[in-house]
């Protein structure tokens, strides 16, 4: 999966929005005004980090090498994603779908986005 297809990806969830609130080179995408995914634009391979429930972070991170704790976040809540190849691109869509709904259902009633 390539940047362009991966923004193009989390923009198109409904309320989805872009910044740059910690450098250039760290693209964070919100809902609501609520973190839901992180890529570091200029690593090679990307890297994404993403919400995820507690239990099924540490799954994922058993089942595949690409996913590690979430580097610089909370890693009990937060993975980092190396889009390396080795994950099928259905999966990395699926665990962005997660992170989502994850962020969308903490959000109060008013910030969630109409879909």
């Amino acid at each position: 999966m390539d940047f362009a297809s991966l923004r193009t990806y989390l923009l198109s969830k409904p309320g989805a929005s872009e910044d740059f609130p910690f450098d250039p080179v760290t693209l964070v995408v919100k809902v609501g005004g609520k973190m839901f995914a992180l890529v570091g634009i200029d690593a090679t391979p990307l890297r994404l980090n993403l919400k995820c429930r507690p239990e099924q972070a540490e799954v994922l991170r058993e089942l595949y090498p690409a996913v590690l704790p979430g580097y610089h976040m909370n890693k009990r809540h937060w993975n980092t994603v190396i889009l390396d190849g080795s994950l099928p691109d259905e999966d990395v869509l699926g665990m962005i779908d997660d992170s989502y709904a994850l962020v969308c259902q903490g959000l109060p009633r008013a910030r969630q986005p109409q879909a």
